[in-house]
């Protein structure tokens, strides 16, 4: 088990780091829904495989989707509040992230009660579709409203990047041991812990100022449903192609099933807005 952990940490932190890169090179509303490509949940869903067998696994893939809508009331703290409070400054921020992980805390304690005797009397896919379709309907009403998503005007240094990367690759790292341990629940709602979510947001907000993690905050919301897809997918092509060709399935199809055509919509419908002004630097 100790070899699924490390390898499921160490892939998370990898891609982490590329997610806030995106977003900072292609500005807030494409960099949004490309940055949430499925990406950490991929080594978390070998790493599960391989540490539990074919019913755990479906139980924690089951409580993705939902992991995900509680996600999405974390990224609407960030568009809700920061417009509310009368500085953008370190306070701003402070009270901002503190409301985000509590709103997390609590939907994610209903969540785990609440599926906790449902998946005794439903099917893990059955659950995993209504969480998904939830979630999509959530993404296309936050993101369709115009908002400032100017590109970032900073490159971030190697400490933020380090962080951000460190912080998802405990986060799935954990969510692999507590599978390990016989809790495919925790271990699925650890494993979309928004630990990208946090240092994206975080570390935009630091480096860039408050505007870029507010535009991205929709578009991120959005285009995370297609982590919601691949757990769904994987329930069935972990099992049936092994956990390398079935994760290679399961993400090619959710790309082309959702990312893609979300890209396409943030581009060229009536939702994207019209061009903003650069970010202006944090003071």
């Amino acid at each position: 088990m100790l070899t699924a952990v490390l390898l499921s940490a160490v892939l998370s932190a990898v891609v982490a780091i590329a997610v806030t890169l995106v977003i900072e090179r292609w500005g807030g509303r494409i960099g949004g829904v490309l940055g949430t490509i499925p990406t950490t949940i991929v080594p978390a869903g070998i790493g599960l495989a391989l540490a539990s067998d074919e019913a755990a696994l479906a139980a924690s893939l089951a409580v993705v989707p939902y992991g995900m809508l509680i996600n999405g009331c974390f990224l609407l703290v960030y568009v809700l509040v920061p417009p509310r409070l009368s500085s953008d400054g370190g306070g701003a921020l402070v009270l901002t992230s503190t409301t985000a992980l509590l709103v997390w805390s609590a939907f994610g304690a209903l969540v785990l009660l609440a599926l906790d005797p449902l998946l005794l009397r439903v099917a893990p896919m059955t659950l995993g579709l209504v969480g998904t379709l939830a979630l999509a309907v959530m993404g296309v009403l936050v993101a369709r409203g115009p908002r400032p998503a100017p590109a970032g005007h900073r490159s971030p240094g190697s400490i933020e990047i380090m962080a951000r990367g460190l912080a998802a690759g405990t986060a799935i790292g954990l969510a692999v041991y507590l599978s390990g341990l016989g809790l495919p629940l925790l271990a699925g709602l650890s494993s979309v812990f928004p630990a990208i979510f946090l240092t994206t947001m975080v570390g935009l907000w630091v480096s860039q100022g408050p505007d870029v993690p507010l535009g991205a905050a929709g578009p991120m919301l959005l285009g995370s449903t297609s982590v919601a897809v691949y757990a769904c997918l994987a329930m069935w092509s972990l099992p049936a192609l092994g956990v390398w060709w079935g994760s290679a399935v399961a993400w090619g199809l959710s790309i082309a099933v959702w990312t893609l055509p979300c890209s396409w919509w943030v581009m060229r419908s009536d939702s994207a807005p019209a061009p903003t002004a650069p970010a202006q630097a944090p003071q």
